[in-house]
């Protein structure tokens, strides 16, 4: 791949967060999604590459989301997967509340793990724990070896955990291995993220959610040196059978490689609202300001990038 579609990324995620930062707080989910999702397709009309949509927002007839199988760019070689999320946290955005980003990540064509729509069991760490933790084993065990990786007690750990009731169990025995926790409204992809940086306060997460985002995540891990594992949890015997003629073994765990293969891959991400570690959009008159992320799995390279918009220069938001 071409490292200058490393900007090339940070533009499309930078037209999907203006778009969509217009309706925050106003309570309209769907109408922020949909918002992020036409500028990101739009934008995407001036990438030089030819990308496959695996990871996306739904199947062919659901347009005018970015829906599996879609091509995206001009076409034309790099040929690459694409997994988008143009606005992860719909919820957050509608709200008005903490972390809605957007989100792009591709890989080499057949690297990204065509992920079913369904739940994911999830453990992610920052780069001083990889190797250090078992999604098979108890919780209390994790927390030690994040402790003693980080150089910390437990005490001192923060694990981030959706707000969700189906993780009371998980919730209750991290307060009894006597470790802090975050609960989060939603926002997985950018909560694995902030395991690996340590301003964020965050050491790792647990819990499950989208495998789609598991997915997302673990493109940005590769690209920070972190880890995430998974585990799919059908819910039905239609979504175990789905697994299995995706060629997705239901019980195994799986791993880095198995969710994002090959040497090189390239995330990027753009602040909808306030979060850890990305700042909202930002609106004044004909002016708005951005702040994302874009970093590459090859280089290693993590680059915070500004970007201070002229609207009235842009209308149809072509940055």
């Amino acid at each position: 791949m071409e490292r200058s579609l490393t900007l090339e990324l940070v533009r499309v995620t930078e037209a999907a967060a203006l778009a969509s930062a217009r309706w925050m707080g106003l309570g309209k989910k769907d109408e922020a999604d949909d918002a992020a999702t036409r500028a990101m397709r739009k934008e995407f009309e001036n990438v030089p590459m030819e990308g496959i949509v695996v990871i996306g927002e739904g199947e062919m007839d659901e347009a005018p989301m970015l829906y599996i199988g879609e091509k995206l760019g001009q076409g034309g070689a790099p040929y690459v997967d694409v997994a988008v999320d143009p606005l992860e946290g719909t919820n957050i955005v509608a709200k008005g509340t903490w972390g809605g980003i957007t989100v792009i990540a591709i890989a080499d064509r057949g690297n990204l793990l065509h992920a079913p729509d369904m739940y994911m069991e999830k453990i992610a760490v920052g780069p001083k724990a990889v190797g250090k933790v078992d999604i098979n084993a108890p919780i209390i065990d994790n927390l030690k070896a994040v402790a003693e990786a980080n150089g910390k007690d437990i005490s001192d750990l923060v694990a981030i955990v959706l707000d969700r009731d189906r993780h009371s169990r998980i919730i209750q025995e991290i307060r009894e291995a006597g470790a802090r926790i975050k609960l989060i409204p939603d926002g997985d992809v950018a909560a694995a993220i902030n395991t690996c940086f340590p301003d964020t306060g965050v050491d790792i997460l647990f819990g499950s959610g989208g495998a789609p985002e598991g997915v997302l995540a673990a493109v940005a891990l590769k690209c920070l040196g972190g880890e995430i594992q998974g585990k799919l949890l059908p819910q039905n015997e239609e979504e175990r059978a789905r697994c299995i003629q995706m060629g997705i073994d239901p019980d195994r765990v799986l791993f880095m490689e198995d969710l994002v293969k090959g040497d090189d891959a390239i995330f990027a991400a753009t602040g909808v609202t306030d979060g850890e570690l990305l700042r909202g959009v930002r609106f004044q008159g004909t002016r708005a300001t951005t702040q994302s992320v874009v970093m590459r799995a090859k280089t290693g390279t993590i680059r915070f990038v500004e970007g201070n918009h002229r609207l009235e220069r842009k209308p149809q938001l072509v940055l």
